[in-house]
């Protein structure tokens, strides 16, 4: 019995360890962004790792691979975005605006879910989704120009990763048949594909640091953002989608707690109110699973 207990409650750990981890994730990020590696050398470096480690696993998969190969692609291009955007964005801006605009994932869901799913939105849906509208304006909304509108990169990026969140699971739901392991690998090198590219567009110097800075990105990326990636595709395969999207809002907690010891950014009372807004409609939509029908 204690051990049926565990094995039910594991998938809830699992989730609480991604939240916590994703919660936290900027900390490492911006001691290796001041060190000299920014975030897509950070990234490049730390999924590297993870997917070097996962060559075996893709090579059983390759027939998988070759059988799915669009949709893994798919996956792997909005996986990709919403993990390297994410990061990029907890390295610029204020890092509870970044999760609190990322939130904005769940009214995301619905509207691709209506339109990819041809899933039909109730008039509650339409409802909640007002609610996490009016939440946004009130975050994004700019004294100076009078009208809300993203503030900066970090803004924009934020609100990108949200809605690559967003049809991620979308395009993983359209395709329930793909092993988690491969979808899991393809979130991997969706984001260094996307990160060469940006390199390559931008400034593709090789960081000029020491080997102990490399060391720190690779056990991120083994330690962090893989174990990451399987847990929150194992957390989601063994539980309902409204539970684990409720359990997922506790990375909020650990970014707002995080945030508030170890910085000096300030929430404008105003982005407060507005974030309350979109957490409640996300809470809302995830416990009603509107984007079904329900």
């Amino acid at each position: 019995m204690p051990l049926r207990r565990f094995s039910d409650l594991f998938p809830v750990l699992s989730l609480l360890f991604v939240a916590t981890i994703w919660g936290l994730l900027w900390l490492p990020l911006r001691g290796l962004d001041s060190a000299g590696m920014n975030g897509l050398w950070s990234t490049l470096v730390g999924y590297s790792a993870a997917l070097l480690l996962a060559l075996p696993m893709l090579w059983q998969l390759r027939r998988e691979l070759q059988d799915n190969f669009p949709a893994l692609v798919g996956i792997a291009l909005a996986s990709g975005w919403c993990n390297m955007g994410f990061i990029l964005a907890v390295l610029d801006g204020n890092v509870v605006r970044v999760v609190l605009l990322f939130y904005l994932s769940p009214l995301w869901a619905v509207l691709l879910g209506h339109f990819i799913l041809g899933e039909r939105m109730t008039p509650y849906a339409k409802w909640v989704m007002t609610v996490a509208m009016c939440g946004a304006l009130m975050m994004l909304w700019t004294p100076e120009l009078g009208y809300p509108w993203p503030q900066d990169s970090a803004d924009w990026l934020a609100l990108s990763a949200g809605f690559a969140f967003a049809l991620s699971n979308v395009l993983v739901r359209k395709n329930q048949h793909v092993s988690v392991a491969n979808k899991a690998i393809a979130a991997w090198w969706g984001a260094i594909l996307l990160a060469v590219g940006l390199l390559a567009l931008g400034d593709p110097a090789v960081p000029r640091v020491g080997l102990e800075i490399y060391s720190g990105a690779v056990l991120l990326g083994l330690f962090g953002l893989a174990l990451a990636t399987i847990a929150v595709q194992y957390g989601v395969t063994h539980m309902p989608v409204h539970r684990s999207a409720v359990i997922m809002l506790f990375e909020l907690v650990v970014a707002t707690t995080s945030s508030q010891l170890f910085t000096d950014e300030v929430v404008r009372p105003i982005e407060w109110f507005g974030g309350a807004l979109i957490l409640t409609a996300a809470w809302l939509m995830a416990r009603r699973q509107v984007e079904v029908g329900e």
